[in-house]
């Protein structure tokens, strides 16, 4: 399976998306349609941990001051069903591996593992 999640309002998001060959890939704009449950554990299987696929750079967070407050998994895997904009973004399923976010090490790593 091969398959992206992105949010197409973001430049970063398209600027990765244009920058990579996701000829193939199943896409996903989360903004319109929403990251389910089951998509979300599967993420989760993959990543190991929800915090892992949690935008900690979204306005959002700090305006909800959630870095001065205790998080547990189960409050990062409800606050990125519960709002888009938390889910790290975008996240690259590749058969049975994950890439998340925008880091250029993750992207580099991607770009290899799909030629």
């Amino acid at each position: 399976m091969k398959k992206v999640y992105f949010l197409q309002t973001c430049d970063t998001c398209r600027s990765i998306l244009k920058e990579v060959n996701t000829e193939g890939f199943e896409r996903q704009e989360i903004k319109a349609n929403n990251v389910t449950v089951t998509q979300l554990e599967e993420m989760h299987q993959l990543s190991g941990s929800y915090e892992a696929l949690f935008n900690k750079r979204a306005k959002l967070y700090k305006a909800m001051d959630l870095k001065n407050q205790v998080v547990s998994e189960a409050d990062y895997r409800q606050f990125i069903l519960d709002e888009y904009t938390f889910l790290k973004r975008p996240v690259f399923i590749v058969e049975k591996e994950i890439y998340i976010g925008n880091s250029k090490n993750v992207i580099e790593e991607l770009k290899s593992k799909i030629g």
